[in-house]
């Protein structure tokens, strides 16, 4: 890879902080060492205790490149993205950064309080590198970014925190910046704002670079090809957005399950019986409607499991129970999954996901909420849910049937046996399809009235 592709260079980045347990150990530390050392002592008091918030992290992020940052709160995501705006300094290693750099770091960070909103964007701009004639000649689209009506002229003290990332997005989005950081301050949006902002993300996309933190999976999955996942100051794993999703939330899973179940991994299979095919358009049905030809990928599907049931059966049937390998977009189908448990399985709920190439949900349903009495099953009994539904109409593209067998509630439960790609087909479809999902409708008219 050419050097001029890389836009940020981390090597080897590692950050300390001084813990003090009481604040006058703080002024020890800044005066008691040094006398020590003056007199000829080799090992000092020392007052404080050492946190590592990153441990010997290194990455490369190409121009024009997506990633999200993913990791539970502590975990360094945030001293990340300070170190490579630059408002901290990593004790030792690295960071190179090439381009214009905006951030949205945490709440009304850049921001004085004092100020009023009008000022704010000025201090906030030329931080940025923007002349004062630049931000005059872009100040009121900035405002009609923010839409916070006449408190862009109050003291920002006085905002909300919606009305602080407004205008702090405002800002940035009008920057001409060539790495944009993000750093989930967009959680505390409404939702008129937050499509906005996901809007422009989805633009500046192809112009920029974008370095993206949230705790929402979905939304890293929308945006972001490729993703890092810290733990604890160290990087878990840098992959594809979806490869590391997966892992990070098997861990979560893991950690909250505890010694209740242990999830072991189950690979995905080397072997290529279970790629999809792509489609031409010109397989579509006769009358334009979309087609979805099935390929079972139950053994080679990646995911976990307890051990204590096991998945044997996903398959998509007609009406009639049926197996069918190729479905119409719009038509009643089902979707059959059978288990066996291996153990006695109190409250078995049986269940799965719709899932585009880019790993988002569509659609979904679970057994538990239609099953008036909770099942039981012994070792070695099966068990069979039946969905019964109207395929949507969907885009042309790949998509993925994620299958479950969990027990207890939706509100507390263990996965015993998850699977990403149970099934795996492609549609063909003649007609563009608008959004995620299609329905089939009745009918459409225009008249003039």
């Amino acid at each position: 890879m050419s050097s001029d592709e890389i836009v940020v260079h981390a090597q080897n980045l590692n950050k300390c902080f001084h813990i003090y347990d009481r604040p006058q150990d703080r002024l020890k530390q800044a005066i008691v060492p040094r006398l020590e050392r003056m007199i000829g002592r080799r090992n000092p008091h020392t007052y404080a205790r050492d946190f590592w918030a990153l441990n010997n992290i290194s990455f490369d992020i190409k121009r024009g490149e997506t990633v999200g940052i993913v990791g539970r709160n502590g975990a360094g995501k945030s001293t990340l993205l300070q170190i490579l705006c630059g408002t901290l300094s990593p004790t030792s290693g690295d960071v190179e950064i090439r381009g214009r750099v905006a951030a949205l770091l945490e709440l009304g960070a850049g921001f004085n309080p004092e100020f009023t909103g009008r000022e704010n964007v000025y201090m906030n701009g030329s931080v940025l590198g923007l002349s004062s004639q630049e931000i005059t000649e872009r100040f009121d689209s900035i405002a009609a970014f923010a839409d916070i009506g006449d408190f862009i002229n109050q003291p920002v003290k006085t905002y909300s925190s919606g009305m602080y990332v407004r205008l702090a997005f405002a800002v940035i989005a009008h920057v001409d910046a060539d790495i944009l950081v993000i750093d989930e301050a967009l959680a505390v949006g409404d939702a008129v704002f937050t499509q906005k902002c996901m809007r422009f993300l989805r633009d500046f996309k192809e112009r920029g670079t974008l370095i993206f933190v949230s705790h929402d999976n979905g939304s890293v999955l929308n945006l972001c090809e490729t993703a890092l996942w810290l733990q604890k100051g160290s990087v878990a794993l840098k992959g594809s957005a979806e490869e590391v999703i997966k892992a990070y939330v098997k861990s979560n899973l893991q950690e909250i399950y505890g010694q209740q179940a242990s999830l072991s991994a189950l690979p995905s299979s080397q072997d290529d019986s279970h790629v999809v095919p792509q489609s031409e358009t010109t397989d579509a049905a006769p009358d334009g409607g979309s087609v979805a030809t099935i390929f079972d990928g139950l053994k080679n599907s990646a995911g976990w499991a307890t051990g204590k049931a096991e998945i044997e059966m996903v398959a998509f049937t007609d009406a009639s129970g049926c197996s069918i390998d190729v479905i119409q977009g719009g038509e009643d189908v089902r979707l059959v999954i059978r288990a066996r448990a291996h153990e006695t399985i109190v409250s078995p709920i049986l269940g799965f996901y719709v899932k585009d190439r880019l790993g988002q949900a569509l659609f979904g349903e679970h057994t538990f909420t239609h099953t008036p009495t909770p099942l039981k099953l012994s070792n070695g009994q099966q068990c069979e849910a039946n969905f019964q539904f109207r395929l949507p109409l969907l885009p042309n593209g790949n998509y993925a049937v994620t299958v479950s067998f969990a027990e207890g509630s939706p509100e507390e439960h263990v996965q015993h046996h998850w699977l990403h790609e149970a099934l795996v087909f492609n549609v063909a479809s003649s007609r563009v399809r608008h959004g995620l999902v299609g329905i089939p409708f009745r009918s459409v008219t225009l008249e003039a009235c």
